[in-house]
């Protein structure tokens, strides 16, 4: 892995505690994942999660369509459901190289009308109790599925019971781990 010093200094969020702090220009990190828009690297200190709009700190163009607005996609359609599994194995947990589907880490999708605005309510949970990048990737969730067309609100809860084990983890998820 090469060494990069970042250009400029930048926002990071201390995994595995959820802490943001900034790290400063000329910090020497290198990258350790790189999926779902974010970046996962190691800086004196740890392990850290620098977003997508950070990325040209560690000298990488930012992801085309990672801030697209709806407004400005050409479907018109609304998402449907099989749209935000889609979205949502986008969302990776920074120390893991698996979605957090195929992690079996979503339990519960539910896409609701109410007064013609389509609503979806999640719940999920995390593979260890107490981790503080727990409403990190809830927020994750929440920001694909809101960046979904037709989509007007999103809420991510996080839930303890049934509690996770690697049984959940799909075949897909298995293969990616080596399991």
């Amino acid at each position: 892995m090469d060494t990069i010093k970042l250009s400029r200094e930048c926002r990071a969020i201390t995994i595995p505690s959820g802490r943001e702090i900034v790290l400063g220009e000329g910090t020497e990190v290198y990258i350790t994942q790189s999926l779902g828009g974010t970046y996962t690297i190691q800086a004196p200190g740890g392990l850290f999660r620098i977003q997508s709009e950070d990325a040209d700190a560690l000298g990488i163009s930012q992801e085309v369509g990672t801030n697209e607005s709806k407004e400005s996609r050409s479907s018109s359609e609304p998402a449907d459901e099989k749209a935000i599994w889609d979205a949502l194995k986008t969302v990776y947990d920074p120390e893991i190289p698996v979605n957090i589907v195929d992690l079996g880490l979503v339990y519960d999708l539910v896409i609701e009308e109410v007064d013609g605005r389509r609503i979806v309510h999640m719940k999920m949970t995390l593979t260890a109790p107490g981790c503080g990048m727990g409403p990190v990737i809830a927020q994750d969730a929440q920001n694909k599925i809101l960046s979904l067309e037709g989509i007007h609100d999103a809420s991510v809860e996080v839930v303890w019971d049934p509690a996770w084990h690697k049984s959940m983890i799909t075949a897909d998820g298995r293969k990616i781990l080596g399991l």
